[in-house]
């Protein structure tokens, strides 16, 4: 019997295939791939996925198709997220993808999304019974979850991703000072909820869920490669400062030359290194820390577990 499951992230940057094989519960990876594919290229801001961008998503399924029969996988989840989310032509896309692959898609709402980025987290990091804060940086929303290893006290997902505030806030190489300020003054008004929560919950430990955060890693350990079988790493708070004040500082090709920082990312680590900041400024954490794991393996551990 079969026991491979393929799990399909659509991204609003880029689009991942997981496929893992369940052997006595013991996941073994047997291939992952992520192929850039910037769905939400300009923002977002006329709420179409352009015609470029509608081209690369269905190649790049086109190409996980190709994978998943030659794996003879018979068990394929693929979700949607932000950016197929708000776009006006996202269930065209969805239909498309049925149409030239097979592949359905399963379009999942912030809150979802949320939940399986915890089956993720709690699958890679002993959680214990104090409170987390998650946090996993998306191109099209950011999604915030205060938890421990037992429940979900409060989750959020916010349209505030990296792809979104990069279009919106970002125009000058480096970002300006006014820049950084306007989205400092954009967070404050848009993470009131957040704010209020950490507050009362008071989490002691941050989690950066993927994304990101690995990119974080891979510039304090030029070692770090992100891996399903080590799926954590701690990040020391003087070493991130460091790398946050490289990464605000520089320009778009000082971060290009730098290898620990994958092209679809060159820009839009800035700003995702100052809202990490921000968060960061804003609650007393004890601890930073990277998970590897994220929404596709906590889809994949939900499966296999339920």
């Amino acid at each position: 019997m079969n026991n491979r499951i393929a799990i399909i992230d659509l991204g609003t940057n880029t689009f991942h295939i997981l496929i893992v094989e369940n052997n006595d519960r013991c996941p073994i990876l047997i291939h992952q791939n992520t192929i850039p594919v910037s769905l939400g290229e300009g923002g977002m801001e006329d709420g179409q996925i352009t015609a470029a961008a509608f081209k690369r998503g269905l190649e790049a399924l086109k190409q996980f198709k190709k994978v998943i029969e030659t794996l003879q996988i018979t068990k394929v989840k693929a979700l949607a997220t932000s950016a197929l989310r708000s776009a006006s032509n996202g269930v065209n896309f969805i239909e498309q993808v049925l149409s030239d692959t097979g592949i359905h898609i399963e379009l999942i709402d912030g809150n979802r999304e949320a939940e399986l980025i915890y089956s993720g987290v709690r699958a890679a990091i002993p959680l214990k019974n104090h409170k987390s804060l998650i946090m996993d940086i998306g191109g099209g929303s950011v999604e915030f979850i205060i938890c421990n290893q037992e429940q979900i006290f409060w989750k959020r997902s916010y349209d505030i991703g990296a792809a979104r505030l990069m279009n919106t806030f970002h125009h000058s190489d480096p970002i300006s000072k006014s820049e950084v300020n306007a989205l400092h003054t954009y967070l404050n008004s848009v993470l009131i909820d957040l704010i209020a929560q950490l507050r009362k919950l008071n989490p002691i430990q941050l989690i950066g869920s993927a994304g990101a955060f690995e990119t974080y890693a891979s510039m304090i350990d030029a070692e770090f490669k992100p891996s399903f079988e080590s799926p954590e790493f701690n990040i020391d708070f003087n070493e991130f400062e460091k790398i946050a004040k490289y990464i605000i500082e520089s320009n778009h090709q000082e971060r290009a030359k730098n290898p620990a920082i994958p092209a679809i990312r060159v820009n839009m680590i800035v700003v995702a290194c100052i809202l990490t900041r921000y968060i960061l400024d804003l609650h007393p954490f004890k601890s930073l820390n990277l998970s590897t794991y994220s929404m596709k393996e906590g889809m994949y551990f939900e499966i296999i577990n339920s």
